[in-house]
């Protein structure tokens, strides 16, 4: 399986089984990051990360900081398809790692106002 980034008519397939969707807070200003897994036909959140906390950032009781990053894992089950939505106040946008490569979600996105990610063949 591989992940695909399908936004409008355009799909991007990325050949990996894991990767690390990040973004800066549009108020805080801060580094948000989450680590998923291609499962199958779904895809699998495994721990989310934000450098400190601020409005909107509530973390379960359970997050850890570890000195550099507040950690924990969500209490979600394997989903479909995650939607990111393109945003203004998000100048730098959505950025998704592969390995040590990272990349623009918007360069896949041919400006669509959503794009899907989804586990793909």
């Amino acid at each position: 399986m591989s992940l695909c980034l399908i936004a409008g008519a355009a799909v991007t397939r990325i050949a990996a089984a894991s990767f690390t969707l990040m973004w800066i807070h549009s108020i805080e200003k801060t580094r948000w990051e989450e680590d998923w897994l291609v499962e199958g036909e779904r895809l699998r959140i495994v721990e989310a990360r934000i450098e400190h906390m601020g409005a909107g950032m509530e973390m379960p009781a359970d997050a850890r900081f570890d000195g550099v990053w507040w950690r924990w894992k969500p209490p979600i089950g394997p989903l479909p398809e995650v939607l990111l939505r393109r945003s203004d106040s998000q100048p730098q946008g959505w950025r998704l790692c592969t390995g040590s490569a990272c990349r623009a979600v918007a360069d896949s996105s041919e400006n669509a106002d959503v794009v899907a990610m989804k586990a793909c063949e």
